[in-house]
């Protein structure tokens, strides 16, 4: 009697076990037969090839001599240069700005743009910082001048630009006057400065920066890659900022290979560029290049220029 009893209470356990054990076999054929349609409907699929990004697929077929060509021309000038610039430049021709000053500004003068444009500032509002100082009624481009002008002067020359950092900007270009103005100092094309670094570009980097108050590693390559039209020893410099655009573009961005594409292209460039000498003359169109490469990027017209210069 009690292994009857036992044998019903160990009845329902038996019973339950063989329902779980049925339910586990009919879930695994499932799971079988659904990975078996899966595999056989991935087999029937034809072959589908890798899909290719367009995202490096160039946007135009532009030569470098076409692109050149067109850094050169007045068409680019206006392209590359800030709007309220370009705009300043068609009311009065004459005005004196850094676009349009490219490759003819004296080497004091580019020594104090590349000290504004050291500063913490927009593009845009170191470009007006230059046109409103290099121009009447101010013209602070020499030492002298600078000096002359008086305190007052100076600050009131910032506060018509409507820049940033005016008191900072101000007592640099103060700082940049008393370094350069003096007896056996050349103040305008800073010639004592190149023979006391013996021609040597490194050297010349070294003094500058020590000498001069808010001229950092960034202000020294914008004063190098504008002067070496005339500090040819410099010659052929391309900073790592410019490099960058100049890729964007389809240049060389090492400085003796675009050098080498400027000669390729030069029957189309020296009509354009005018310099004492043949060697001037592709110095200057060398840096116009740079400087308006430079601006298409910091505009964001690099796509503008590639597509111009494909119709030249």
């Amino acid at each position: 009697m009690a292994k009857s009893e036992e044998a019903k209470a160990q009845a329902p356990d038996t019973e339950l076990q063989n329902q779980e054990q049925t339910s586990r076999d009919a879930k695994s054929a499932s799971e079988s037969k659904g990975a078996k349609k899966r595999k056989q409907a991935a087999s029937s699929e034809p072959n589908k090839q890798p899909r290719r990004s367009s995202r490096h697929a160039p946007k135009f077929d532009v030569s470098p001599q076409q692109v050149l060509k067109f850094l050169v021309s007045e068409d680019a000038a206006k392209l590359c240069a800030p709007s309220d610039e370009a705009e300043a430049l068609a009311q009065d021709a004459k005005l004196r700005t850094y676009t349009s000053g490219t490759a003819s500004f004296t080497a004091f003068e580019e020594l104090l743009c590349a000290v504004i444009l050291s500063r913490p500032i927009s593009h845009r509002l170191g470009l007006r910082s230059i046109r409103t100082i290099f121009n009447a009624p101010y013209e602070l481009t020499t030492p002298k001048a600078i000096k002359d002008a008086g305190a007052e002067k100076r600050h009131q020359a910032l506060w018509d630009a409507k820049t940033q950092h005016k008191q900072k900007t101000v007592e640099e270009m103060e700082l940049l006057a008393e370094v350069f103005d003096g007896e056996g100092k050349d103040p305008v094309g800073l010639e004592h400065v190149r023979k006391e670094a013996e021609y040597d570009m490194d050297k010349e980097k070294d003094i500058l920066q020590s000498s001069v108050k808010g001229l950092g590693g960034r202000g020294v390559d914008i004063f190098f890659r504008r002067i070496q039209w005339t500090w040819s020893k410099a010659y052929p410099f391309v900073d790592k900022r410019t490099a960058v655009i100049l890729e964007k573009i389809g240049l060389p961005s090492d400085g003796e290979e675009l050098a080498k594409a400027l000669d390729d292209a030069w029957a189309d460039v020296k009509e354009v560029v005018s310099g004492n000498d043949e060697g001037e003359a592709k110095r200057k169109a060398f840096v116009i290049v740079l400087e308006r490469a430079v601006g298409a990027g910091l505009e964001s017209k690099t796509d503008d220029v590639l597509e111009k210069a494909g119709k030249t």
